[in-house]
């Protein structure tokens, strides 16, 4: 929650990789996509079930991140905006392009620099949020997290 509540900041892990974040966020209740298939016995020890990436409460992209694939993740409804996912994605924190976000939790505007993520994947994100509707963003970067929620702003520098 400390990552959402403070968009850009760098929070550090316990531990690195997505194991950490999957016992942290995960129980029976939850529906889950992954592109990994070494993370599905670790989610399955939480009780989630795994399903298709349209359906997933939580969404893991720790391989090849496909945008095609993450458009059709679930962004919530007008009357059910909460329906949204989570999703979670592998990126190189402090290297490549320059984003700014602006928002709540954030006093004025903060950069952050982010590598690995699919070309595009800024403006896909643009997109699918119709604030309050959208999706929750997680980067991580081996014991490394940034949270971004659907309420950032994102400006590519």
């Amino acid at each position: 929650l400390w990552a959402l509540s403070r968009p850009g900041k760098i929070i550090q892990l316990p531990s690195a990789g997505e194991a950490v974040i999957v016992d942290a966020l995960l129980d029976r209740e939850c529906q889950v996509f992954t592109d990994d298939p070494t993370l599905i016995p670790t989610i399955m020890r939480t009780g989630a079930q795994i399903s298709e990436i349209n359906d997933a409460d939580h969404v893991f992209c720790c391989k090849h991140i496909e945008l095609k694939k993450l458009r059709q993740i679930a962004c919530g409804s007008d009357l059910y905006p909460d329906d949204g996912s989570t999703v979670i994605v592998r990126g190189k924190i402090g290297q490549g392009d320059i984003v700014a976000l602006k928002g709540p939790g954030v006093a004025g505007k903060e950069h952050i620099q982010i590598n690995g993520l699919p070309k595009g994947f800024w403006d896909m994100r643009r997109d699918l949020i119709r604030y309050p509707m959208g999706f929750e963003l997680f980067i991580l970067d081996e014991e490394s997290l940034i949270g971004i929620p659907r309420s950032t702003e994102i400006e590519v520098l």
